[in-house]
């Protein structure tokens, strides 16, 4: 607003006059408060402490003359206390505090009940000196008249009588609680007496419990208030753990059956919950004669009269009809199927009400109440499944599996997201009919019930692509057309929302895709993606998981074009992207692929577009090359990669002769010295490194076999072409041979590089071994049964291949790349540019093959140091 205007449209009449004094005044009453908060001299020489006075003499003055802030802490101080001086404690410090508590406000005492509890879990004194100091003031304030503060006491009594021993119990616990069982005694007292006799049915032989604490259970569970009949009810459970199968039959089962009568809704809330938990320890004839009667009148009367009990009733149904099954006859079995099927559509079908205002607020209560039923009954929905047979689900319970899932409430179906995978293991077989609901649910409006399905969304889409352990993959795959639309879908509105957690989480878990669906499907819908939320996301541990991800479908991918694409725009748009941001980001898709690849492939790509970063202009970089340098390192072998050493050297050198930040300088110096540490691998098999290199030849296995796999397959479309019937019964001979010779792989003792001829072999025995190492793979590599790389443990079921792989040496597996793939370099600050990664690498690796052939199996273990 104008400030003329403003003074014009203001009134200095007399009347209005008053009012902006008094607003005014008002002002200053609200600024009173803040000159009262000040501390005066006198209160602040109140509160000073001699700096002179030790701990324990710095405690004992603030409880005896300081405020109750200084008091309460000092009782928060008082398990240092004990740590450090405990006798002194003990002798000065815990009386202050005993006569401190008795007036002491509801902070202070809360206080208390955890400290005391700390110094009993710490064990800072023995448990005898612990009983003798402690339990006395413990014991003072459970009655104390606040609640909160008697449950807190009360909470570290319980945990005293953990350790205390027998007879301190007997004595200073159990006496006194048959006086405070009383109905003379307060209500607080009562309630408390309960649950130290649930705690105390563990601590005694039978005839003690039988001979003292029995009789104070049965004058509990018939106390005049209502409260203390629920507590007493729900502490029969832990009392019939403690006296055991008969006594609970004769003893605890007919209190039970009374308070299940009782005229209070919480009190048969409590005895219905305490009969469901106990059903195990009942026999046939108590389930049948006296728990199912029960059992039926609840489910009629809450319904009808009782609503209390009916979202209890929903929760425990699924426990209560499994524990009941045995008794069942099938009239009864369907009766509870229909009140289960009853329960999950309740509220969904409601008829028009009144106009009333209390009518609506009753209606509004019931919604409520009805919505966490449907929950309770989602979350039973696989205990019903084995209720009624896996094989007859179909038939029985697949309508209430749709409508549970397409609830119109978020709980609901968050509930059933939760649980699909336990039904979809029940299913086995048959999870194909639960295909649509899969799909719903991953394209579910809220994010909420999407997250909920992620957690086990890797084993529900294996379950769903193998339908089961005797069904083929193929078949199963091409009957869900929806799944790839759903998932694309869902990572979309996860993207577009501000839940990056989710998101992160789901792009983890669609690094299972490659087992799922096929390579050429993942490259078209999901790598492209992958690649475009690293380049564009803006939350680092998204990037990241999309990396990973990313790697991992260019693991699997079959097609060696795009592979040398995907790689291609890995260096170019990250590694030598304009954003120093991408940059950093290519130095964690690396790591991700000395993780997943072997050490030939990262060596024949990646190698020396990581060292052109030692040349970058932002520190930041270099700092982050610096750290991966060390891992770059451990990818080397000599002497097949004895340049690429001297050009890690080099860049080395030149980091340490022209580098300018100091923080750089000093992590250069620092990795100089870990790097002069390292050992480099040789090639062949070292003990040292014996495991790391087996690992890695696996991984270098799978990836020839791609290529083999890549190669079979385009073999076989030419021969299509012009095939007879003769060419596809052979074709049908060899694929059933393959099988064979998979299953025997297993058992070929383990060979090492330089060992066998077999990589020798030519003409039709060496296109019949790639076929059947091809065909293995595809059935064995990508299943993530045998391809997890992450946990891929050192198997001799692999000694199958590794003679094969051994004799055709590394020039065979550098064949991954006959286009001679070449990186774009460019030298930054005026240096000279790199040459082609691929030519080098290819060069590097090749230049000792044909002595390595000859002489890696007579090598010995040793290593070589690099020089700087």
């Amino acid at each position: 607003m104008h400030p003329l205007i403003f003074l014009a449209r203001m009134d200095f009449t007399q009347g209005n006059l008053f009012g902006y004094i008094e607003d005014l005044q008002e002002l200053t009453i609200i600024e009173r408060p803040v000159r009262r908060s000040l501390k005066t001299p006198e209160e602040i020489e109140r509160l000073t402490v001699d700096e002179e006075l030790n701990d324990i003499e710095r405690a004992v003055y603030l409880l005896s003359s300081g405020q109750d802030i200084q008091g309460t802490s000092v009782v928060a101080n008082l398990p240092v206390l004990m740590r450090q001086n405990p006798a002194e404690t003990l002798r000065r410090v815990l009386p202050k505090i005993r006569e401190v508590l008795h007036v002491a406000g509801v902070e202070m005492q809360l206080t208390a009940a955890v400290s005391f509890l700390t110094v009993l879990q710490e064990e800072s004194v023995s448990i005898h000196t612990y009983s003798h100091a402690f339990l006395h003031i413990i014991l003072q304030n459970l009655e104390h008249r606040d609640a909160g503060v008697s449950n807190a006491w009360l909470e570290t009594l319980l945990a005293v009588i953990e350790v205390l021993p027998k007879e301190t119990i007997r004595h200073e616990i159990l006496n006194p609680l048959v006086s405070k069982a009383q109905l003379s005694q307060t209500l607080q007292s009562r309630l408390v007496s309960c649950k130290i006799m649930g705690k105390l049915a563990n601590k005694f032989e039978t005839h003690i419990i039988k001979r003292e604490i029995l009789p104070l259970v049965k004058s509990l569970c018939q106390d005049v208030e209502y409260e203390v009949r629920t507590c007493m009810c729900r502490q029969l459970e832990h009392i019939a753990q403690g006296i055991g199968t008969e006594l609970t039959k004769t003893v605890v089962l007919p209190e039970l059956v009374e308070l299940a009568r009782d005229e209070g809704s919480s009190v048969r809330l409590a005895a219905f919950e305490t009969l469901v938990n106990l059903l195990e320890m009942f026999d046939a004839d108590d389930r049948s004669q006296t728990i199912l009667p029960l059992v039926k009148s609840f489910c009629e009367k809450s319904f009808k009269a009782d609503e209390s009990i009916l979202v209890s009733l929903s929760f425990h149904l699924g426990k209560l009809c499994n524990g009941l099954y045995g008794i069942f006859t099938p009239e009864q079995h369907l009766r509870f199927l229909e009140f289960y099927k009853k329960l999950c559509t309740l509220g969904l079908q409601q008829e028009n009400g009144h106009n009333d205002n209390q009518l609506q607020l009753q209606t509004l209560e019931q919604e409520k109440k009805y919505i966490s039923v449907r929950k309770n009954c989602a979350y039973n929905f696989p205990a019903m499944i084995v209720f009624v047979d896996p094989k007859n689900f179909h038939l029985e319970l697949y309508s209430t599996f749709f409508c549970l899932c397409h609830d119109p409430e978020v709980p609901v179906r968050y509930t059933m997201a939760m649980g699909f995978y336990e039904v979809a293991k029940l299913l086995n077989s048959g999870v194909y009919t639960i295909h649509k609901e899969l799909v719903a649910l991953l394209q579910d409006e809220s994010l909420e019930v999407l997250d909920a399905l992620v957690g086990h969304l890797p084993e529900i889409l294996e379950l769903m692509s193998n339908g089961g352990e005797n069904s083929g993959s193929e078949s199963k795959l091409l009957s869900i057309p929806d799944l790839i639309p759903a998932l694309t879908t869902a990572e979309q509105r996860a993207a577009a929302s501000l839940k990056w957690r989710t998101h992160e989480k789901l792009l983890q878990k669609y690094a299972c895709l490659p087992h799922i669906i096929s390579s050429d499907q993942i490259y078209y819908r999901f790598l492209h993606r992958m690649l475009t939320i690293v380049l564009t996301n803006n939350v680092l541990p998204v990037q990241k998981a999309a990396a990973r991800t990313l790697c991992v479908y260019l693991r699997y991918n079959r097609k060696q074009e795009q592979r040398h694409e995907v790689i291609q725009k890995l260096i170019e748009q990250l590694g030598q992207g304009k954003s120093y941001w991408n940059r950093l980001r290519f130095l964690d898709t690396c790591e991700f692929i000395m993780e997943l690849f072997s050490k030939s492939f990262f060596c024949k790509y990646f190698f020396l577009p990581v060292l052109e970063l030692t040349h970058d202009p932002v520190a930041n970089v270099r700092m982050k090359l610096c750290y991966l340098l060390p891992k770059v390192k451990s990818t080397l072998k000599i002497p097949t990669d004895k340049l690429l050493l001297q050009q890690l050297e080099l860049c080395i050198r030149k980091l340490l002769c022209q580098e300018k930040d100091k923080d750089v300088l000093t992590l250069v110096k620092r990795t100089v010295l870990e790097l002069d540490r390292m050992e480099i691998t040789v090639d062949g098999f070292q003990k040292r490194f014996y495991e790391n290199d087996l690992l890695d030849q696996e991984k270098e296995r799978q990836e020839l076999l791609l290529l083999e796999m890549e190669q079979l397959e385009k073999e076989k479309q030419q021969n299509d072409g012009r095939a007879t019937n003769t060419s596809d019964k052979m074709f049908e001979k060899k694929r059933r041979d393959s099988k064979t010779s998979s299953a025997l792989a297993k058992n070929v003792p383990l060979s090492f590089p330089g060992s066998s001829s077999s990589g020798t072999s030519t003409g039709k025995e060496g296109k019949k071994s790639k076929l059947v190492r091809s065909q293995s793979f595809s059935t064995q590599a990508l299943h993530p049964k045998y391809s997890n790389i992450d946990k891929c443990p050192n198997r001799s079921a692999a000694s199958g291949y590794t003679s094969s792989v051994s004799g055709m040496g590394k020039s065979s597996v550098l064949s991954f790349s006959d286009d001679s793939f070449r990186t774009r370099s460019t030298g930054n600050n005026g240096n000279t540019a790199f040459p082609s990664s691929s030519s080098l690498a290819t060069s590097s690796r090749n230049s000792a093959n044909s002595s390595d052939q000859k002489n890696n199996g007579n090598k010995d273990s040793h290593s070589r140091k690099m020089s700087m």
